[in-house]
Formats: C-alpha cells, structure tokens, sequence
C-alpha cells in the first residue's frame, strides 16, 4: 500500500510512498485513514512521524491524472454530500480526505519533510503535525491557484499557522518558499541536512514520549480546543481537564503535595 504504516518502540511511522513524488490518490487517503485510526487507538504509540519516501518529494499532493468516473452534475453533487455511498471497495474520489481532516487528534506528529511538500501534501502537514522538521531541500507551496483551484487557505486556517502576509504570499502567488523561508515564518521548527532528518525526528518523538501520556493529551487538547473558545471557557476547560489528570495520577500512586510530585511511599 502507498501509504506504510509501522511502529518504533513507542513511535509510529507513516511514510507516503507512491512513485518519485509521493502523489496522493483517492485509496491513500483511505489508507491513510485506517492507519491514523490504528495509530490514535492505540495506547502504546505515544508520539507519530509523519514523511514522505525518497528524496525528491514528501508529497506534491493530490494526483491530477486521476481518472475521474463519469458522472452527471446530480451524480456529483450526491457524491459530495454523502461520501462513499457509492464507492464500493474502491474510492472513485477524492473525498476520504474530508474524513482524514475532520479526525480529532490529541496524540502528536512529527512531520519529517525532504524536497516537494505542497498542495494536498502541504494541507496534510499543517492539519497532521504539530513540530516540523525540514531538510535543507524542502519546499512548501500551494500552486493550485494557477489552475483554477484556489482555497487551500480556508481548509488550512494557514493564516493561523504563519504571520499573514507570508500566508497570503504563498496562497496568492503560487510561489512556494524554501526551509529556510519556512522556519523564519515558523512553519517549521528546524531546518538540518537531509542526512540528518529522520535522526532529529525521533529524537524529538523519544524526548515526547519520555512524558506521562496523560500530560501530552491534556496539553494538546487544551492548546487546539483554546483557540476556538473564549477565555473564560478556556480557562475553565483546562481546570478541569488539569484536575482530572492529577487525580489519575494520584489515584495510580502519585500525589501533590506544596505544588510538588512525589511517589506514594517514598517521601516528599
């Protein structure tokens, strides 16, 4: 399957895999779903890397030389609104991606990026990862407004993610900026020779998983959610959520005590 799927000790692996540039097609990002949901399921997988195969690409995202089925606009139009009622064992598509999108995800990936990340490939990283690594060759862009397909923006929220007029650059122009155009506008967070990438990728993922699972859930529930609320509700959100996780801990034999963790037994 183009999109392989394995584990590391406490780490999974996702690496695109389809051909010199990593293109996507619609059973990819059924696959990709399937093993997200097996990933997120998952108790002892703690931490995910995200990357493409090869050198020359992550992804150049979605395959335009797809074929697409003949349809009616009415045809279309069902397909867009009920997803897969049609499909059979194949997607004839593009829609699993709208389901790989709307998964909620509170267990961390790494994007580990070499060469071509743009468009779908590009939507993918900002959506799946939440620390980025990039080799010196990586290249991120979103060239879709050249062919009449504008609106990566929306279904990224990109201008949360970069400073606005980066964000508008990219999606306006169609120009893509290079790894270290991206770590200055904070796309990623480092940028290290292609040699070096999926090193620094597990080393960041192993550091991760060095923290209590409950800890890394909490922390990145609270972060996501938080944006969308207001700060009274976030605030109260993370209360709770902080207090829950301190019972379990206690509960599992570790207590507080003057702001400070201890082990049942051992002393302060």
């Amino acid at each position: 399957m183009p999109i392989h799927y394995r584990t590391e000790g406490a780490v999974g692996i996702f690496t695109i895999e389809n051909g010199a540039v990593n293109p996507t097609t619609p059973s990819m990002h059924k696959e990709l779903h399937a093993a997200l949901t097996a990933f997120l399921r998952d108790p002892a997988i703690r931490c995910g890397i995200l990357t493409g195969a090869g050198e020359r690409a992550f992804s150049a995202g979605d395959d335009i030389k797809t074929p697409r089925r003949d349809a009616t606009p009415r045809e279309q139009l069902r397909d867009h609104l009920w997803p897969h009622a049609t499909e059979r064992d194949a997607p004839h598509d593009f829609s699993w991606s709208r389901d790989v999108l709307a998964m909620e995800r509170f267990k961390p990936i790494i994007g580990a990026v070499h060469g071509w990340c743009v468009g779908m490939g590009l939507i993918y990283l900002l959506a799946l990862t939440d620390i980025r690594i990039a080799a010196t060759t990586a290249r991120f862009g979103f060239p879709e407004i050249a062919y009449g397909m504008g609106g990566a923006g929306g279904s990224t929220r990109l201008l949360r993610h970069i400073p606005p007029t980066v964000a508008m650059w990219m999606l306006l122009t169609g120009e893509p900026l290079t790894a270290e155009e991206a770590e200055r506008a904070f796309l990623v967070n480092r940028v290290v020779p292609p040699g070096l990438l999926m090193d620094e990728a597990l080393g960041i993922a192993e550091r991760i998983c060095r923290h209590p699972p409950e800890a890394v859930r909490v922390e990145m529930e609270v972060s996501y959610r938080a944006q969308d609320l207001s700060r009274a509700d976030a605030i109260a959100m993370t209360k709770h959520l902080y207090r829950l996780q301190r019972m379990g801990l206690a509960e599992g034999g570790d207590a507080l005590e003057g702001g400070f963790m201890y082990r049942r037994g051992e002393g302060a």
